[in-house]
């Protein structure tokens, strides 16, 4: 059973995602009509089960899967799981599939269709892993997307991706879902038209258990192919894997608009109106760009600067060394309109008498007391190889008590700051601790984060470091999910030579030193032919996203323009490092940018990203489209215009605009 809904991308009706998932209301009441229809066949070893777009089988000697389209295609969703499974057990049809086990792996499996996607779930009665599912293995397979950051679409030929990752590339490397993807996803286009148009086909898959699941690439045969282990681990809780396969239209953001529309019908997509209700200031960070300010920049004169070069909204930050922004910077900044927050993490502990940083020194014996230990005692080691990382289930004890993270959110607001960003509480970089009294797995973790994020952001506009999407109904801003990392990168920020370091105090070479990326770095994440929006087509609308806080838009001058089209493509903000003599000299510039930007996020910044394509057969032009026509922006990466579009040039349409609003970045600072 297959809804009736609204054509959204490619050339023809389609009823699968993306078309299906990027229209909310009508998804989740019309696929979950698939839940009453018959519940498919059994033939021999062959179950099949329908799903939205056409039908699944899954074999279960095997748990090979392929599927059947409506318009006639074949395609294989995975191929048997890595490593084979053993000699199935009996297979017991259910009211919506089957159930079947794995003796000799301790597995037992059950088959659904749910919502028109096929659910596959596995329940371990002892410790082990499986390498299932194995994508890419369809001679048609053209692309594969990987929520790297931002988002990637990798052609499965591309030479680049497919070298060692060693050198960049993706073959023999490894990423943990849990820890490293933005969203716990990947997808798969087969025979795609150059035009990503969605006049394709293609698969989605969704790991709701993204602790303990990795994804591993290899070049076979030049092609690249993904598969996905999970461990299977009851001291970490992760006895349980779930994996849910969509059929698309294709289209390159299709698996996020697949998952966008699951934590819909699950309940867990926020929303950015919401939290404007529940805390209007949130509304000031529509039309805003980013921005940690040092020296001069940290004053009232400072903010009197921007705002008299026309800046009218910004979102100020401040480390949380000597020299905080005070009380009266913090009201001309709220006077201005302007968003004002401490950086502050809870996540690091180091000795209070030698810490290095005040966020790091506690009162009592938060240090060492609260440490993270591993199974053999030792303290998890923290920020910068210094410490130890803090235990979030030992705060949550001590908190209705000790009152450790009230008392710190207190004092760094004392100056009336309206905003906070809380490092790395968002992240994928969750812990299992063994400490005394306060032991947890890796989702306890995850889920005592929650609970301190949330009761921040009832009264504080409030962002972490590069967020996952269990984030999303908590924040309402993110720095960093906007940058596809490479490793290469990580490598570079360690050479403080060329990076730059903590110095100058008040202007620190690692956020002001402009920066040359390496070749195969700029290419993995900054070429535009590779970049597609699936963190914005799964939460625009849920939070604002921006790039990593020490990437701002002056560090890295060669990719200035293409960053530059991409926020603006993605309706994101730019992030900066101020001081006083870079707004005197870069001021304009911003202003400039901030002027172009701020109506159109204003109209869009709430709204649902409901179409990416590419125009050109080289992906060098690129569309988006938010709020089902409510703003329309399109994009020249190229050096020759296109349909009237000079290169690097962008073009963005307001509804009710008779003229496109046009801007070519690279003008603004000859």
């Amino acid at each position: 059973m297959t809804p009736n809904l609204p054509k959204t991308t490619g050339r023809r009706r389609t009823t699968r995602v993306l078309a299906a998932s990027l229209a909310l209301s009508a998804t989740t009441i019309g696929v979950a009509g698939c839940d009453s229809a018959a519940a498919g066949t059994l033939e021999g070893s062959r179950l099949t089960l329908p799903v939205a777009g056409g039908t699944a089988v899954v074999d279960t000697a095997s748990l090979a899967v392929s599927a059947h389209t409506e318009d006639g295609q074949q395609m294989v969703l995975s191929a048997p799981a890595d490593g084979g499974l053993g000699a199935p057990g009996p297979v017991t049809r259910t009211a919506d599939g089957a159930r079947w086990s794995y003796p000799a792996k301790g597995l037992k499996v059950t088959a659904s269709s749910e919502r028109g996607r096929l659910r596959i779930n596995m329940r371990a009665d002892r410790d082990g892993s499986v390498s299932w599912p194995v994508t890419g293995t369809d001679r048609a397979a053209s692309a594969v997307q990987l929520p790297r950051g931002e988002g990637l679409d990798i052609p499965v030929r591309d030479r680049f991706w497919n070298r060692s990752a060693e050198k960049g590339g993706l073959a023999g490397g490894s990423v943990d879902v849990g820890g490293e993807l933005a969203l716990p996803l990947w997808g798969y286009s087969m025979g795609r038209g150059t035009g990503g148009s969605g006049d394709g086909a293609g698969v989605s898959y969704l790991t709701p258990t993204d602790i303990g699941t990795s994804l591993r690439f290899a070049s076979t045969g030049g092609r690249l192919r993904a598969t996905a282990a999970h461990a299977f681990d009851a001291g970490e809780g992760t006895r349980d894997y779930d994996v849910s396969f969509s059929l698309t239209d294709g289209n390159p953001v299709a698996p996020a608009a697949d998952y966008r529309s699951y934590l819909a019908q699950h309940g867990q997509l926020g929303s950015l109106r919401k939290k404007i209700r529940k805390n209007p200031a949130n509304a000031k960070l529509l039309g805003a760009f980013h921005a940690y300010v040092w020296g001069d920049a940290r004053t009232a004169s400072g903010v009197e600067k921007l705002k008299q070069l026309g800046v009218d909204r910004m979102w100020l930050g401040y480390d949380s060394g000597p020299g905080p922004m005070n009380a009266q910077a913090v009201r001309a900044a709220k006077k201005a309109g302007y968003l004002v927050g401490p950086y502050d993490t809870f996540a690091n502990g180091q000795d209070p008498k030698s810490a290095d940083s005040p966020a790091s020194a506690w009162p009592r014996r938060v240090y060492p007391d609260f440490c993270v230990r591993k199974a053999d005692g030792t303290p998890e080691t923290g920020f910068g190889n210094r410490g130890c990382y803090l235990s979030s289930r030992a705060f949550e004890k001590a908190e209705p008590t000790k009152h450790y993270l009230a008392d710190r959110t207190r004092t760094m607001v004392a100056n009336g700051a309206d905003s906070y960003f809380l490092d790395v509480d968002a992240t994928g970089e969750l812990f299992r601790d063994h400490g005394k009294g306060h032991q947890m797995t890796k989702a306890g973790d995850r889920a005592m984060r929650l609970a301190r994020m949330q009761r921040l952001a009832k009264n504080l506009v409030l962002g972490s470091e590069s967020s996952q999407a269990w984030a999303n109904k908590v924040l309402a801003f993110n720095h960093g999910s906007g940058t596809p990392v490479a490793d290469g990168l990580w490598k570079l920020e360690r050479d403080k030579k060329t990076w730059g370091g903590y110095f100058p105090e008040k202007a620190p070479g690692a956020f002001f030193k402009p920066v040359q990326l390496p070749a195969e770095v700029a290419t993995a994440m900054y070429d535009p032919k590779y970049r597609v929006p699936l963190y914005e087509t799964a939460l625009h609308g849920s939070l604002v996203n921006a790039e990593r806080w020490e990437l701002s838009y002056e560090k890295l001058p060669a990719q200035k323009t293409t960053r530059a089209l991409l926020a603006m493509l993605y309706n994101t903000p730019l992030n900066y490092v101020l001081d006083g003599p870079t707004i005197t000299k870069n001021g304009p510039e911003l202003a400039a940018l901030q002027k172009y930007f701020s109506p159109l996020h204003r109209a869009a910044g709430t709204e649902q990203l409901t179409s990416f394509r590419w125009l050109t057969g080289d992906r060098t032009v690129q569309r988006t489209v938010f709020g089902n026509g409510k703003l329309t922006v399109t994009a020249n990466f190229g050096t020759k215009a296109q349909g009237g579009l000079p290169g690097g040039c962008i073009d963005a349409k307001l509804s009710g605009d008779r003229q496109p609003r046009r801007l070519c970045p690279a003008q603004l600072n000859r």
